[in-house]
Formats: structure tokens, C-alpha cells, sequence
């Protein structure tokens, strides 16, 4: 018996990369999967490519069921057939992995309003139109699993990455408010900041001249999104977890660590004597922390 015996998931962006080994694990673990991507460059581009069929192809070949939708998350009606796809095919769906995305790294100075425009319609938009659909049926059954991916670029920030990483800072903001609206309904939502060698990460490697080690295996995210996906985390909501290395890890989620106050509030000049020794020892470094792997 598998974890996720007779349950139904998509996973979007599962044709390459992180978002292939979630829908090969949750197929593994017993799950009829859904495996949308639309064969698309790094930066969105069509290719001609169906790396989806070839993920549906290799989920058959171990005994699982699988079908291939090709619907752009970033647009509401094509999400809806992305989930009409599950229904059509299986009868049901129980689980959502919110994996897929694109990247158009620059600098603020050179990115322009398309790249900004391009990534957040994917990444923010994308999951909240596939999870939108997908929630009236898991209020209906009230039993759901929503899995976002989110990434430290968000959660700490990256240099470069504008787009990509607003766009992943609002999906840790969805995942809280989607965990407290749809809790009651059985219900969860949660997000998850994975590592790994992808597509999206190759030039790091190709930079430090370093081969890729074991601990970058993208695989190795996989067992995390099975363990929210199924019954044995229904008491896991509204949390950010993520992957270093072979660790998982959980995020504490942004709070205030110091406050000052005053009876009748600040003037500018009174805040200007006082912050550094209320408030500033308590600034924090931003940046994501890299692997040890990538360390030079």
C-alpha cells in the first residue's frame, strides 16, 4: 500500500527538473497523476517540446497512471482545464503541487516590464489560478492537499531576481491565507523551498567549474511534497518547509523580534536618536545562503 493509494494530483511544470521527481515520487507513493507542462524554455519560450509525455511515459513504465496536459497555468480558463483534465481522466482530485515556472533574471535597472510581467504570470498568477479551480473541488469532498513552491529568492532574497523572487515572496503570502480560509474544509496548504541541479540552476555550476554533487539531486525534495500530499500531514498547515543538502528544514515565519515605544508616539528626530539601540541590533543579513557544494 502505497501513501497516496486512490488519491488524484497535478503537478505543473512536471516534465524536467524538481517538478518531473515530484510527480514520479507521488505516482510511486500510489497516486494517479496529472503531469502538466507546456514545453517551454527557461524563459517561457515554446519549444516544440512535450517533456511532459516523456514524465507520463516514464511514470507508465514503472506501473503508474498518468496523463499529459499541455494548459498554460497562466491563464484562468486553461487552469481550469488543467483541473477538468484530472476530473475527466480519474474522477477526482485530491492533491495540487503549484511547481511550475519560469526565469528572466536581470538587474532592476535592466529588467523590463515584459520580464516582470512574464515570470509573476507563471509563478503568482499560475498558482493561484490552478489551486483556485482545484479548491471548489476539494471543498465539496472537504479533504485537499495544496503544495506550493516557493524559494529562498522570495523568502530572503536573490540578486537579480526582481520577478522571480516577488513573485515567490507572494506565494508564501498565499500559502497563509490559504491555510486559514480553507482549513476548515479539510483542507491544507503549504509550502515548500526546494534545491537541487536543474535547468534553472545549471549556470552555477557551468560558473564554479565544480561538478554537480550528490546532495544537489533534485530527487531528493520529492519524499517532503508525498509526506503534505497525504493523510499523514493533515496536521501540517500553513508552514514553509524547504531542503538543504540532505536536511529539511522548516521556516519561522516572518515576525517582529523588537519594537520601541513611546507614549504618544515618535518624531522623526527623537526615532532618529533612539533606533539603534532598540531596533538596530536587530538588523538582519538578506540573501539566500548557498549550498556548501557551491562554496568556493
Amino acid at each position: 500500500m502505497g501513501m497516496l493509494d486512490g488519491r488524484v494530483a497535478i503537478v505543473t511544470g512536471a516534465g524536467r527538473g524538481i517538478g518531473r521527481e515530484f510527480a514520479l515520487a507521488l505516482a510511486a507513493a500510489g497516486a494517479k497523476v496529472v503531469v502538466n507542462d507546456v514545453g517551454a524554455s527557461l524563459a517561457g519560450d515554446g519549444t516544440g517540446e512535450d517533456p511532459g509525455a516523456e514524465t507520463v511515459a516514464a511514470i507508465e513504465a514503472a506501473g503508474g497512471h498518468a496523463v499529459v496536459n499541455r494548459d498554460s497555468v497562466s491563464d484562468f480558463d486553461a487552469a481550469a482545464n488543467i483541473v477538468q483534465t484530472a476530473i475527466d481522466a480519474f474522477g477526482r482530485i485530491d492533491i495540487v503541487v503549484n511547481n511550475a515556472g519560469i526565469v528572466r533574471d536581470k538587474t532592476l535597472l535592466k529588467m523590463d516590464e515584459s520580464d516582470f510581467d512574464a515570470v509573476i504570470a507563471v509563478h503568482l498568477k499560475g498558482t493561484f489560478n490552478v489551486t483556485r479551480h482545484a479548491a471548489e473541488h476539494f471543498r465539496s469532498q472537504e479533504y485537499g492537499r495544496i503544495v506550493n513552491i516557493t524559494s529562498s529568492a522570495g523568502l530572503r532574497g536573490n540578486f537579480g531576481q526582481t520577478n522571480y523572487g516577488a513573485a515567490k515572496a507572494g506565494i508564501m503570502g498565499m500559502t497563509f491565507i490559504w491555510s486559514m480560509e480553507l482549513g476548515k474544509y479539510g483542507i491544507t496548504c503549504n509550502a515548500v523551498a526546494p534545491a537541487g541541479a536543474t535547468r534553472m540552476t545549471a549556470a552555477l555550476y557551468e560558473r564554479s567549474g565544480k561538478p554537480v554533487p550528490p546532495e544537489e539531486n533534485p530527487a531528493l525534495n520529492a519524499p517532503l511534497v508525498v509526506f503534505l500530499a497525504s493523510e499523514a500531514a493533515a496536521h501540517v498547515n500553513g508552514q514553509i518547509l524547504g531542503r538543504t543538502e540532505f536536511s529539511y528544514s522548516i521556516f519561522q515565519h516572518p515576525k517582529q523580534v523588537a519594537w520601541m515605544w513611546r507614549d504618544g508616539g515618535w518624531t522623526a528626530e527623537q526615532l532618529a536618536a533612539e533606533f539603534d539601540k532598540n531596533l538596530g541590533q536587530h538588523l538582519q543579513p538578506v540573501g539566500m545562503v548557498m549550498p556548501k557544494s557551491m562554496a568556493k
